[in-house]
């Protein structure tokens, strides 16, 4: 009789993941025929806003996670500007990209080092010649735990480099400090050199530890060719050079297909109107040349059709959209709706906005090999290499004693949108008030968009369609494969429930 893994499997809830995730797959002959991905909690963010105060919205939203509080802020910060037709001043405008930025950045670091990186110091790796190294740099930290030297001292760069947010925001998470106006914090002059210096020390581990070479020099990795040699001259050095040995060895860009649709509502708006990071749709197919366009929002949509929620009207625009619990609903699986572009399931997180912005060496791997498990890990360690340097641009044009921000009025009655870009991906929310009341607030989160269930049509989400040919091997109750792609999309379960 064959040992081969057939059946159902219910793997969850998952560790090193924020909220909670339960995956459940049909295997066939040794691979994943399909999943359901299913959001366990119900939160009710939504719920809680209506009826109070509008800009008690800047004080509630935040607390929808504990890990992208200020990009919740800010898109909700947006959203009142939208309404109000306020701008922030220039500095203003650094103050909360340097924000922002700190939060997503830290985000990357904590996701390669202590939630993906881990996996690859499981015993079922113990034959493979890199795994004692493995262990050495990436062991999973904890009471006892000797091992694991770069993932202390990855937490050790990120405890120093949050106390950024001390002085930029006063507190993290849940700064108040992020207005429709901008930023009620200032930054003097001295405290714009001892910030620079902040970001001098996280650009010394990177440049030590995590690519043992200069920000600029990764940044200028121009294509698959090139990263290969800059790979191959010395395949151990650095964590990125590593890891590129370790997915090579074990076949990682073959592992966790996309949906082969991109999106970003793009990142950091400068002074001039534009965005450090561009917006766009990107159309990447099999075999077919990588396309661009800018995104709609008007086509944005979200299906309850299998989530435990109202869905009577069908698909809706989060404009009109409604989140009311429904929890004997045939059919559904989830607390997660399937948010929709155009009715297509998109991808979303720091792969899409690299490619949006046309970065040359994400959008090459890309075209060559797909999203897939590699490239989602290479386009964040790509966005640290890159955005650090904007940061100290951002910083080095504030001007001190001039405006960090523009005095609001909102209106009686009010309509806006606020979008952003999180770490994890695209960031939306729509509000709507009147008498200085909330009427309505709907949110659409990054792990949302990709972890979402099927829709109306029976389209999968782009975690489920990307799990399937998955390798489950016998004996395993948490395939090692599945763990690596869903940990290559980085979900938080707690936005996505709100």
């Amino acid at each position: 009789m064959s040992n081969t893994p057939t059946g159902r499997l219910l793997v969850g809830p998952f560790n090193r993941v924020e909220g909670d995730l339960e995956v459940q797959l049909q295997v066939a002959d040794g691979r994943v025929a399909s999943a359901q991905v299913n959001a366990t909690m119900y939160r009710g963010f939504e719920q809680l806003l209506p009826g109070r105060a509008v800009r008690d919205a800047l004080v509630v939203v935040p607390r929808i996670c504990g890990i992208c509080s200020v990009s919740q802020s800010v898109a909700a910060a947006r959203a009142l500007a939208d309404a109000a037709g306020v701008t922030p001043p220039p500095n203003g405008q650094h103050a909360l990209n340097l924000m922002q930025a700190c939060e997503n950045l830290a985000d990357h670091l904590s996701h390669f080092y202590l939630f993906f990186a881990p996996d690859f110091t499981r015993p079922i790796y113990a034959d493979r010649p890199w795994w004692p190294e493995a262990v050495r740099r990436w062991a999973a930290l904890g009471a006892g735990v000797t091992q694991g030297e770069h993932a202390r001292q990855a937490l050790a760069a990120r405890q120093r480099w949050f106390t950024l947010m001390g002085t930029l925001g006063g507190k993290w998470p849940h700064t108040q400090s992020v207005q429709p106006g901008g930023s009620s914090r200032a930054i003097d002059a001295a405290e714009r050199l001892r910030l620079m210096s902040k970001l001098r020390e996280m650009r010394a581990f990177l440049e030590s530890t995590l690519f043992a070479a200069p920000l600029e020099d990764i940044a200028a990795l121009r294509d698959a060719a090139a990263l290969a040699r800059w790979h191959a001259a010395d395949p151990l050095r650095g964590d990125l050079r590593f890891f590129l040995t370790v997915a090579d060895d074990l076949a990682l860009a073959q592992l966790g297909a996309g949906p082969g649709r991109t999106l970003s509502w793009g990142a950091y708006p400068q002074p001039d109107a534009g965005l450090a990071l561009a917006a766009g749709v990107c159309e990447h197919p099999s075999a077919s040349p990588l396309t661009r366009q800018a995104p709609d929002v008007r086509l944005v949509t979200e299906d309850a059709t299998h989530a435990w929620l109202a869905d009577s009207g069908g698909p809706r625009h989060p404009a009109q959209g409604v989140t009311l619990p429904d929890v004997d609903k045939p059919a559904a699986y989830s607390w997660n709706k399937a948010p929709r572009l155009d009715g297509r399931v998109v991808e979303t997180g720091a792969i899409a906005r690299q490619l949006a912005d046309g970065q040359p060496l994400i959008t090459d791997v890309v075209q060559c090999h797909g999203s897939q498990v590699v490239s989602r890990v290479l386009a964040r360690l790509i966005e640290l290499a890159r955005v650090l340097p904007m940061m100290e641009r951002w910083l080095g044009a504030i001007v001190p004693r001039e405006p960090f921000y523009t005095p609001d009025s909102l209106p009686d009655e009010g309509e806006g949108m606020g979008l952003t870009e999180a770490a994890r991906g695209a960031l939306g929310h729509w509000v709507r008030w009147r008498n200085g009341r909330l009427l309505h607030y709907q949110i659409v989160a990054p792990t949302s968009w990709n972890f979402s269930p099927r829709d109306a049509q029976g389209q999968p989400g782009a975690l489920e369609a990307a799990l399937v040919g998955a390798p489950v091997y016998p004996g395993e109750r948490t395939p090692v494969a599945v763990q690596h792609i869903v940990r290559s999309f980085d979900p938080c379960m707690v936005c996505t429930v709100h």
